[in-house]
């Protein structure tokens, strides 16, 4: 039990700041904007449910299908980083809204089933992948993966276990924070809610630069030592 709880820890103080609940939930209020409580809701529990599956798949067979198709970790550094960058860069650059509270009020009940659809349409690409579990949680997770060989084959059930334990538990954490996103954004002004959001833009850009840039210098640092 303790291998299964130390495997627990590692993965959920490991994951925890990349995933980062409360400042993603600012990213996604700010993608979907005004619409109902219960779609937001249902955005979140879909949202949930396949980061837990995400993360399952990446624990399980994600090293072999970076093998069988041929793909680094770099590159995939590489490749997450940009659209993490691009994503954060396209926030960064939304014009801000002033709402008046009752044309906000009056549109919130107007959205239309395509939209509706639209959105959910999107609860995977981007709002799982890359907004919630980016480029940087998969190369966490492959590598925690890793780690988990142990001598004995009741040693890495545990190990296997404790991650997809801490899965869990952050997937509720951001069902939490997205489900309630609206609530949370009003408890604070709308100019400090567009603030914050310029401000975890910027780190996530920062972010996904940084995520490039490591997957680049893997690729370069052989070249340069030739």
């Amino acid at each position: 039990m303790f291998l299964l709880w130390k495997y627990f820890a590692l993965g959920f103080s490991a994951l925890l700041p990349l995933i980062n609940p409360l400042g993603s939930a600012l990213i996604f209020l700010g993608l979907v904007g005004a619409a109902p409580i219960d779609i937001y809701r249902g955005l979140a529990r879909r949202i949930a449910i396949n980061t837990v599956i995400f993360f399952a798949v990446i624990e399980l067979i994600g090293s072999y299908l970076l093998g069988f198709f041929g793909i680094s970790l770099p590159i995939v550094q590489v490749s997450g980083g940009i659209v993490i960058a691009m994503i954060a860069w396209s926030l960064l650059n939304q014009p801000d809204s002033t709402p008046n509270p009752e044309k906000t009020a009056a549109a919130v009940p107007a959205v239309t089933p395509a939209e509706i659809d639209s959105l959910q349409q999107k609860a995977f690409y981007p709002f799982t992948f890359p907004i919630t579990a980016g480029p940087g949680c998969i190369v966490v997770m492959l590598t925690l993966s890793v780690h988990t060989d142990q001598t004995t084959l009741e040693d890495k059930v545990l190990a296997h276990v404790g991650l997809f334990i801490a899965v869990i538990g952050l997937s509720a954490l951001v069902y939490l924070c997205y489900a309630y996103a609206p609530k949370i954004a009003r408890t604070i002004s709308p100019a400090t809610a567009h603030g914050i959001l310029r401000v975890v833009a910027f780190i996530l850009l920062c972010i996904g630069v940084q995520i490039a840039w490591n997957g680049l210098s893997d690729l370069l640092t052989p070249l340069l030592q030739k």
